[in-house]
Formats: C-alpha cells, structure tokens, sequence
C-alpha cells in the first residue's frame, strides 16, 4: 500500500528526523534523569539507615542489649519510617516491627537487602511496599537489622519518569502535525511551481509563478523562475520574429537578385550582354543580400537578448578614435570635411564590437548623404545629466521632422535616397543597439546650411553613465 503523497514530502521526512533525533535525545535524557534522581534517593535513604544503625549500636554500647530492645519498642511505635528487628546470635527474633531478616544467610559483615514489606490500606486490602535495609552483628554477638520504605520515594521517581515520558509523547504528536502541516503548505507552494514548468513544458511559454510576498525562499525561487521564462518567451519570441523578419527581409533583395540574373540571361542568349559584367553584378547584389542578412540578425539578436551580451567597461574616447581613423580618409576622398572632438575621462559599460558597428553606421550614413564640400562632426561628451553621448553631425540633406521616427524603422528609405546603395537597416541596427544597452538614439536638425549645403542632421547615441 503506497503512503499518501504528504507522508512522502521531503519536509515531512525531515520532520520525521528531527523527531527521531529528539526522541533518542529525550530518551537518554530520561534514562539520565531516572539514574540521577533514583541514585540520590538510594542515597539518601542508606544514610538515614546508617544514622539509624549508629544511634542503636550507640545504645547498645551503653546500656546493652535490653536497652536497645526498649529503644526498638519505643521507635516502632512512633512514626519514625524505619523497620527494625533485633535478633539473638542465633538470628531468633527478640524483638522489632518485622517478622524476619529478608537476608538468608548472613556472614557477620554488615550486609544490604532489597526486598518488599506488606502492608493493609484503608480497607483492609493487603498492600506490598519496596524497602531497603542494613543488617549488622553488634559487638555482643547480637544482629540487628534497620530498615526503611522506600515506596514513597520510588513512587515520586515514576511520577517525575511519567511526567516527562508523556511530554515526549505530546512533542512528538505535535511535531507529527506541525510536520504535516508544514509540509501542507511546501506541497502547494511547490505544487503551483510544478505546475508553472508543466505548463511551459507543454508550450505555454506565457505561465508564471504567483510570487506570495512572503518574501521567503519561495518567492525567491519564483522570481527567479519568472525571470528565467521573460528570458526565455523573450528570446523565443525573437527567434521567431529573426526568421519571419529574416524570410520577409531578404524576399524582396533576392527577387532583385533573380530579375537581374534572369535579365543578364537573356541578354547573352540573344547575344547582347556581357556575362562578365552580369557576373560582377550578381557579386555585387548577393553582398547586398549577405550584408542585409547579417544587420537583420545582428538587430534580432540584440531585440531577443533584451540586453547587450558581454558587456565591458571601456573608454568611449578611445572606440570613437579608433572608427574616426577609418572614415577621415572616406572624407578626404569625397572632399568632405572632417573633426573629431573626444571629452577625457569617460567610462561606458557595454558591449564595444556593437557599439562600434553603430558609430560606424552612424558615420557611413553621414558620409554617404554629405555631398563634397560639407562637413562631419564627431563627439564624444557627457551630458548635463551624466550621460554619455556619441554624436555625428553632418551637412546633408537632413531628415524631416515628420519622418524622424520613420527612418529608424527596418528598410524606411526616404525619397533623397533612393538612388543610393542600401538597405534601410543602418539607424535600425542603432537603435537596437541603443536600446540592448539602456539608452536612446536621438535624430536633431544639423547646424543649418553651410552655403549651399544643409540642412543637415544630428545623430545621438546616448548610454548611460556606467
């Protein structure tokens, strides 16, 4: 017969060690008690016995043995809870409170004895005491035997015993509940756990566990548990929206892809184009297609993480440096011209290949729209509000008002850009970037026209301050 699932509850288990434990405790503490308690009484009653004997052999040696016999006489019928008997050399009766010596056979050493003495209660019912006696040869040859009742003092041992057993028995029986309680009460909150991972495990990736308040290791437990399903609805949910984003994404690039082969085929069947140049331009188009792939991925990567993945403090000073090495040749070669300006001693903390995938799409951006003779600005400073901006400032065509929150959206492309090379996917990658690392991408009118030139844009990454 199998035990209901309470009795098998790892708590109620240990309820039933600690029990146990307490049990074999309380036991030899009793046995403890019982020894102590019983050994003082022993004591106690031999050395009235031994008073007893010496005040007698003291009368004895005074006055003889009829002195002694009168003494017995005189102390067994006061209320003195002693027995006696008074025996000739030959161990005949002389006289005393008891019949006969409980010792059989007596060698002339003063010798103990345990035994019982009978007595009648009130009515009249034969009653056997425990007792506990000194047998002695006096100096004339006579015995005598002192005595004493010692069922008064076993009978409190027993109560003391009794008393202690049954609060055992009654820690035990509310150890026994309280076990099952508590083991009540961890069943259902570990039952509304197991019932949350049964429910994700059967695909409902939306369960979450009830966090009571209690603030116990069970809302830890489930905090942590809720935690762990956001991360993981999270990132599944950006999985999914990586392929369908993926799968809608690159659609249109690879149908371009197969209208221009399909083009470029039909050309050189009829003897009219070029199949190296069609080639190169196939090369061409399928980079577009890899590039464009690698930013969907890279921007659902950052959305399904929810954060930035290796986070590093570094100095922003020092990538910004770095990226600008890079783009003030482009500039130079397109007659644009280029600044850099970086505050000192600034930390961020995130993650630097990100970062400066951002920075750098931030400048090709600025680059690819500033026509020659404009100008690009770079800076690295701290806000009024300690936070750490990257900043590119451009002389280009700019973006309008309306059309600020649009263009950071995947594969937006205003009307001034449609016949450069791109995807729309450059300020989306920024953006999520900014948001993986708790901050914010920010879109400004430009200084205004330079001549001719404006009216430009200013493109802010603000992080916080690490």
């Amino acid at each position: 017969m199998r035990l209901p699932r309470i009795f098998r509850t790892t708590p109620f288990r240990l309820t039933l060690l600690f029990l146990a434990l307490f049990a074999s405790a309380a036991s030899a503490f009793l046995a403890y008690i019982y020894v102590a308690t019983a050994g003082e009484a022993t004591r106690r009653t031999d050395q009235e016995i031994r008073r007893e004997m010496r005040s007698l052999t003291d009368v004895y040696d005074r006055a003889g043995v009829d002195a002694v016999n009168q003494s017995l006489i005189e102390r067994a019928a006061s209320e003195r809870p002693f027995l006696y008997l008074l025996m000739t050399k030959d161990q005949e009766r002389i006289s005393g409170s008891i019949e006969e010596s409980p010792i059989d056979e007596f060698t002339g050493e003063p010798a103990w004895a345990t035994f019982q003495v009978t007595d009648y209660d009130v009515q009249g019912r034969e009653v056997k005491h425990p007792a506990r006696g000194l047998q002695q040869r006096l100096s004339g040859g006579e015995i005598l035997f002192v005595g004493a009742d010692v069922g008064e003092d076993e009978a409190y041992v027993g109560k003391i015993v009794n008393a202690l057993w049954g609060s055992v028995v009654l820690v035990i029986i509310v150890g026994i509940a309280g076990g099952v309680l508590v083991s009540r009460n961890v069943s259902r909150s570990m039952a509304s756990l197991t019932d949350v991972v049964d429910r994700v495990r059967n695909g409902e990736l939306g369960a979450r566990a009830r966090v009571r308040g209690a603030r116990d290791e069970f809302d830890e437990l489930a905090q942590g548990l809720n935690e762990m399903l956001d991360r993981l609805e999270r990132s599944m949910a950006g999985h999914k929206h990586a392929g369908d984003a993926i799968a809608h994404d690159l659609r249109s690039p690879l149908t371009r892809l197969r209208a221009r082969l399909e083009a470029a085929y039909l050309d050189v069947e009829a003897g009219k184009g070029d199949p190296q140049e069609a080639l190169a331009q196939a090369l061409t188009d399928t980079d577009g297609v890899l590039k464009t792939f690698g930013a969907v991925l890279s921007i659902a990567r950052l959305q399904a993480a929810g954060q930035a993945p290796d986070p590093m403090v570094f100095d922003p000073a020092e990538l910004a440096a770095d990226i600008s090495e890079l783009y003030e040749p482009l500039c130079e070669e397109k007659d644009i011209e280029f600044a850099a300006e970086f505050a000192k001693d600034l930390t961020v903390r995130g993650n630097r290949e990100f970062l400066a995938q951002a920075l750098a799409n931030i400048l090709d951006n600025a680059v690819k729209y500033t026509p020659a003779g404009g100008a690009i600005m770079l800076r690295v400073r701290r806000r009024s509000s300690g936070e750490v901006e990257f900043s590119v400032t451009d002389t280009g065509p700019g973006v309008p008002d309306g059309d600020r929150e649009r263009v950071i959206q995947r594969f937006v492309r205003l009307e001034n850009s449609r016949n450069e090379p791109g995807a729309g996917l450059g300020l989306s990658l920024v953006a999520a970037v900014a948001e993986a690392h708790g901050g914010r991408l920010e879109l400004d009118e430009g200084p205004g026209k330079v001549g001719d030139k404006g009216p430009g844009l200013r493109v802010a990454l603000i992080l916080p301050r690490a």
